[in-house]
């Protein structure tokens, strides 16, 4: 018996068998688009309540973890949602949309600085965060799906 031998070698992890499976399949959960939302409006939250940064930081963890163990089957999909022009478009579209609303509401002497303004604001920001996600997800969705009856 070789005690160095790895365990795995005599185990080998179960393959993923993605070959049954159609583009629909990929399609990500809308607790999942959740998740971005929240982190999506995390700097207008921490505004609004400071002390809540564990909080936002055990989401953060549990996106990575929940991204990188049951939502494995579906890189597939994340990738092809991350090679898309269209969605580094929203992400930087939204990250502009944060920066220049604040910075535009404060040239005009309008700075959100209420916990309620913040509140609406980070309202605001995850819904955005989630249709556009959405929005992209579908679009992905239908182009591996063309690709595929192809």
């Amino acid at each position: 018996m070789n005690i160095l031998r790895k365990k795995t070698e005599s185990a080998p992890a179960e393959a993923i068998d993605t070959s049954a499976m159609t583009p629909a399949d990929y399609r990500l959960p809308l607790w999942f688009f959740g998740f971005e939302g929240v982190l999506a409006a995390a700097f207008d939250i921490l505004k609004a309540f400071p002390s809540v940064w564990p909080v936002l930081l055990v989401l953060l963890a549990v996106n990575i973890i929940v991204s990188l163990t049951m939502m494995r089957r579906r890189i597939k999909l994340a990738k092809a949602l991350w090679r898309g022009k269209e969605t580094r478009r929203v992400a930087f579209a939204l990250i502009a949309l944060r920066v220049g609303s604040h910075f535009a509401l404060s040239a005009l002497g309008l700075a959100v600085t209420s916990t309620l303004g913040h509140v609406l604001f980070a309202l605001v920001m995850s819904a955005m965060t989630i249709g556009l996600l959405a929005y992209s997800q579908e679009t992905a969705i239908r182009a591996l799906t063309a690709r595929s009856t192809r």
